[in-house]
C-alpha cells in the first residue's frame, strides 16, 4: 500500500494491484481479489495472466457470467498465443463455467480442448480428465463418463498428492456404487477415507511447521531488538569515550585501541553466534523433515501389513507379491535416508575417514549397476554403463560409492518406466576425468539448480510441490566431492532430463 500511495508510475502501480491480487486469491479472499485485478490496466505487461485471475475469482464468487466475460477477453487478448498454458487454463476456466450454468455441450468444447493440449504435453492431466468425467456423469452419461474417471484414478496412483488420491478414490466408490458392485465401492470407499486421513495428518504437520516457522521469527526479531539496544548503548559509549578524550590525546589513542579491539571481538563472537544459529537451524529442519519422512515410511509400512494380513485369508497371492514388493522399496528407501544421515552427521562432526587411493571408475560404476538392478528392471529402464575402461581416479572409495549411488537412486526415481539412465566419461583436462550421469526423467528448474548447487549449511528443497524429501543426499555428494578435490555441475530442462557432471582428479 505504501508503494501505491508513493507512486505515480503505472507500471508500478499495475505489478503492485497484480501482486495484491494473487495473493488475496491465494488466501482465498476472492472479492478483494477481483478489485485489485479489476485496477490493472490492459497495457500491463501479463494483462492475459491477470484476466484469468480476474475471471478465476469471479468464478468463486459464482459471478459466471462475469467469469465468462473475462474469460473470452483472456482468449481475445493477442499475447495467448505465446501462452499455451494461459490457453489451456482459460479452456479449462470456461469449460468448469459452463458446466455451472448447465451449458454442457459449451463445457464439453472447452473441456475437450483442454485435454487435447494437456495429453499433448503431458501437464496436469488428473484434473482434465476429471473434469470431464464429472460433466458426462451430470448428464447421466455413465458410459462415456467413466473411462475418464478410471483415467484419473490410475494417474492418481503414481502421485504423491493425497487429495487427487481421495477425489479419485472417492469417484471410482460412486462409480462401483451405481454399477451395484457394493464390493468393490466399498474397497474404494475404504481407500478414500485412508486419503482423506492422510490429507488430515499432512494438513496437521504443516500448521505445526509453519506455527514453529512464525516461533522461529518472532525469537529472530526479539534477537534483532536486542542488537539494535546493544548497538545503542555502543554509540553511546563511544560518543563518551570522544567527548572525554578531547583534552587526553594519549588517553584518546589508548581508548581508540582498546575500543577497535572490543568491535573485533564482538564481531568474531556475533559470526560465532550466526554460525550457530545457521547449524541449530539446520538439525532443527534435517529433524523435522526426516521424522516426517519416517512417519511416513511406517505408516506406508503400517498400512501395507494390514492389506497383507488381509491378502494372505483371502489368497490374494497377486496382491500379496504386489504388496511384499512394494514393503522392499519402502524399507530400501527408509534404509537410503537412514544411509545418508548417518554419513552426512559423520562429515558433520568430523569423523568420516578418508583414505585417497587410485581408483577403476568403469568397475566402480558396474558395481553400482548391480546393486540397482532390480530397480531398474522394475521400471525396465534401460541403463548403459559407458565409462572408459581406461579411466582411474585418485579418491576415497567409499565416498565415491556413496555419490554414485545417491545420484543414480535419484536418476531411477525420477526417469519414467522404459526410460534410459547413461554413464560416461570423458577426460576434458590434464589431471581430470570427467563422469556424466544422464537420464531422460522429469527434469528440473534453474531455480531448483540454482538451490542445490549453491553454498549452504541449509538443506535444499525439492521444487515439485508434489514430493517432499530432505536434500539430504545431494547436500551429501557436494560434500564428499568437495573433499575429494572434484566439482559438481547440473545440466537439466523441466520434462527433458537431468545430466550430473562430476569431475574428479585422475591418478597420477
Amino acid at each position: 500500500m505504501k508503494q501505491l500511495s508513493n507512486s505515480n508510475n503505472k507500471e508500478i502501480s499495475d505489478f503492485c494491484h497484480f501482486f495484491r491480487g494473487t495473493s488475496f486469491y491465494s488466501k482465498k479472499l476472492f472479492k478483494e481479489a477481483k478489485n485489485e485485478f479489476l485496477m490493472v490496466s490492459n497495457s500491463f505487461e501479463f494483462s492475459t495472466i491477470n484476466k484469468i485471475y480476474l475471471a478465476g475469482s469471479s468464478l468463486e464468487l459464482r459471478e459466471f457470467k462475469n467469469a465468462i466475460v473475462h474469460y473470452e477477453n483472456a482468449l481475445k487478448s493477442p499475447q495467448i498465443s505465446e501462452q499455451p498454458y494461459s490457453l489451456a487454463k482459460t479452456y479449462e476456466g470456461l469449460g468448469t463455467t459452463f458446466i455451472f450454468l448447465k451449458k454442457y455441450d459449451k463445457a464439453e468444447e472447452y473441456l475437450l480442448k483442454n485435454l487435447k493440449f494437456k495429453e499433448k504435453n503431458k501437464a496436469d492431466l488428473f484434473h482434465a480428465y476429471n473434469n470431464i468425467a464429472n460433466l458426462y456423469y451430470m448428464q447421466y452419461k455413465d458410459q462415456l463418463a467413466i473411462p475418464y474417471f478410471e483415467k484419473s484414478y490410475l494417474l492418481s496412483e503414481k502421485s504423491n498428492n493425497f487429495n487427487k488420491k481421495k477425489i479419485a478414490s472417492k469417484n471410482m466408490a460412486a462409480v462401483e456404487e451405481n454399477r451395484s458392485n457394493y464390493k468393490q465401492a466399498l474397497v474404494y470407499r475404504k481407500e478414500f477415507e485412508q486419503w482423506k486421513d492422510s490429507l488430515t495428518n499432512q494438513n496437521k504437520i504443516w500448521a505445526v511447521a509453519d506455527y514453529e516457522k512464525k516461533y522461529a521469527v518472532a525469537q529472530k526479531q526479539k534477537q534483532i531488538s536486542v542488537l539494535n539496544i546493544e548497538n545503542k548503548l555502543k554509540n553511546t559509549q563511544r560518543n563518551s569515550l570522544f567527548y572525554a578524550a578531547l583534552g587526553l590525546l594519549v588517553l584518546l589513542i589508548g581508548g581508540v585501541i582498546i575500543y577497535a579491539q572490543k568491535v573485533k571481538s564482538a564481531k568474531i563472537i556475533l559470526q560465532q553466534k550466526n554460525k550457530l544459529d545457521e547449524l541449530n537451524a539446520t538439525k532443527d529442519q534435517l529433524f523435522s523433515i526426516v521424522s516426517h519422512d519416517l512417519r511416513s515410511s511406517v505408516n506406508a509400512l503400517k498400512t501395507s501389513n494390514t492389506k497383507l494380513t488381509t491378502s494372505l485369508e483371502t489368497k490374494n497371492y497377486s496382491e500379496l507379491d504386489q504388496l511384499l514388493h512394494q514393503n522392499s522399496a519402502i524399507a530400501n528407501g527408509t534404509y537410503s535416508l537412514l544411509d545418508n544421515l548417518l554419513h552426512w552427521a559423520m562429515l558433520q562432526t568430523k569423523q568420516l575417514y578418508f583414505n585417497k587411493d587410485s581408483v577403476h571408475l568403469h568397475s566402480i560404476v558396474q558395481q553400482i549397476e548391480f546393486n540397482y538392478k532390480s530397480l531398474l528392471v522394475d521400471k525396465m529402464i534401460t541403463f548403459e554403463n559407458k565409462v572408459s575402461k581406461n579411466s582411474f581416479i585418485f579418491v576415497d572409495l567409499d565416498s565415491l560409492k556413496i555419490v554414485l549411488r545417491n545420484l543414480l537412486d535419484n536418476a531411477i526415481k525420477f526417469t519414467p518406466e522404459n526410460g534410459t539412465i547413461n554413464i560416461c566419461s570423458q577426460e576434458i583436462t590434464i589431471g581430470f576425468w570427467q563422469l556424466s550421469i544422464e537420464d531422460d526423467g522429469i527434469g528440473m528448474s534453474q531455480n531448483t539448480i540454482f538451490e542445490l548447487l549453491k553454498d549452504s549449511e541449509l538443506l535444499a528443497k525439492k521444487d515439485d510441490s508434489e514430493r517432499i524429501g530432505t536434500g539430504l543426499g545431494m547436500q551429501l555428494c557436494k560434500q564428499m566431492i568437495k573433499k575429494n578435490n572434484g566439482t559438481l555441475a547440473i545440466e537439466s530442462e523441466i520434462n527433458r532430463g537431468t545430466k550430473i557432471i562430476i569431475s574428479l582428479p585422475k591418478t597420477v
